[in-house]
């Protein structure tokens, strides 16, 4: 197995966490009282309890780099995470951004903000 990191995100409710990353296409590989591990192909998500977390203002955050970024917010589009500018969870398209890379934002149910960053070719 090659070297890696995971994100360590908080879910105020482990059954509305799986939910949502199901309708994208994540897959429960463990799940306890204390933690569970969400997979998409090479994406894994870690989560941890945090019933008291204020989504509004939540810190936590991750990139997703994926090869086909505009395909990935197609999906969260077909799984009717709303594009707008408030509430959770929303989802932002991805662009140009001055840094020269494609990203878009998908905020989840608890606050996380996921960065969807467009892999170079």
């Amino acid at each position: 197995m090659a070297n890696q990191a995971t994100p360590n995100l908080p879910s105020r409710d482990f059954e509305v966490t799986e939910a949502f990353y199901s309708r994208l296409g994540f897959e429960v590989s463990y799940r306890a009282e204390g933690w569970m591990i969400l997979e998409n192909g090479a994406i894994c998500l870690e989560f941890f309890p945090y019933p008291d977390l204020d989504p509004a203002n939540s810190s936590f955050g991750s990139c997703l780099r994926l090869d086909d970024v505009d395909t990935f917010f197609q999906t969260c589009q077909k799984a009717g995470i709303p594009q707008q500018q408030t509430g959770f969870p929303r989802i932002h398209a991805p662009k140009l951004e001055q840094s020269g890379m494609v990203i878009g934002y998908l905020l989840d149910p608890d606050g996380s903000l996921l960065r969807l960053v467009q892999n170079p070719d």
